[in-house]
């Protein structure tokens, strides 16, 4: 299937692990032109070497997006790398299992400015020069606690659902310009954030009172339908799609990917 974005200028944060850095290599591997936005500059040269030979050209930029300027940059670094930008995922993101007692406000603060206050940025930032081409996506990875809130991860579900009523908002504004905006929801994903020493599986290992991590990862692994957790390539492949021309008719969705952990229709 030809997804229609050789030659296509992407921005991806978030680019140097995990979904972000898969959803990268697979745009570049479709011939797409691929900036790569994240904090760590070692992470992301060892993610742009990845992504290399793929067809497309490759550029990073050491960014923390939830600097009030970051739309502008994520924009400049683009048009001086690639002329301009036609496809924009929101994927830098982090989460953390506790009890909702011990959310501190500058917690719920920060899990607003990177999960909502930074995609608006870049989307206030980059969305109204593609619509003045007619052409554009961008895909906001949400999560499934954006739909059904966690006990475990409080400020990270509040957040979450908020970003997808933002993308909403921005998928209704810009889609008749042909700008398509739409939200994807994955459920817990096989990354560092789950696997890392002190990540998510070790502490939900300690909230649960389980014996071991690995105990963790097994129970969140069968209290998903599909019986797994899913591997970020599996992720990845809905963003991709998402962002290419097969997706014409595709706007203001927040599709589950999730191995059926949200049972519901809509």
């Amino acid at each position: 299937m030809d997804l229609g974005l050789s030659g296509r200028a992407c921005a991806v944060t978030g680019a140097s692990r995990g979904i972000g850095r898969e959803t990268a290599r697979r745009l570049c591997a479709e011939g797409a032109n691929v900036l790569l936005i994240a904090r760590s500059e070692e992470r992301l040269a060892g993610a742009a070497e990845e992504c290399e030979g793929g067809g497309g050209k490759v550029a990073t930029l050491t960014l923390d997006v939830t600097a009030k300027d970051s739309g502008e940059r994520i924009l400049s670094t683009a048009a001086d790398q690639f002329g301009q930008l036609d496809v924009l995922v929101n994927n830098a993101g982090t989460a953390q299992r506790r009890d909702l007692d011990d959310v501190v406000d500058e917690d719920w603060y920060a899990a607003l400015e990177l999960n909502v206050m930074a995609p608006m940025r870049t989307m206030r930032a980059t969305v109204p020069a593609m619509a003045e081409r007619g052409w554009g996506r961008v895909v906001n990875v949400s999560s499934s606690a954006g739909k059904r809130p966690s006990q475990s991860t409080p400020e990270y579900s509040v957040a979450k659902a908020a970003e997808l009523s933002l993308s909403r908002l921005f998928a209704d504004r810009y889609a008749k310009q042909g700008v398509l905006i739409n939200a994807i929801c994955p459920g817990a994903v096989v990354t560092e954030l789950w696997t890392a020493k002190g990540g998510l599986a070790d502490q939900e290992k300690e909230l649960s009172g389980l014996e071991s991590r690995e105990e963790a990862l097994k129970a969140a692994a069968e209290g998903r339908p599909i019986g797994r957790l899913a591997e970020v390539g599996e992720i990845a492949a809905a963003i991709v799609f998402l962002c290419s021309e097969q997706a014409s008719y595709v706007s203001g969705s927040a599709w589950s990917v999730d191995g059926g952990t949200v049972q519901v229709i809509i």
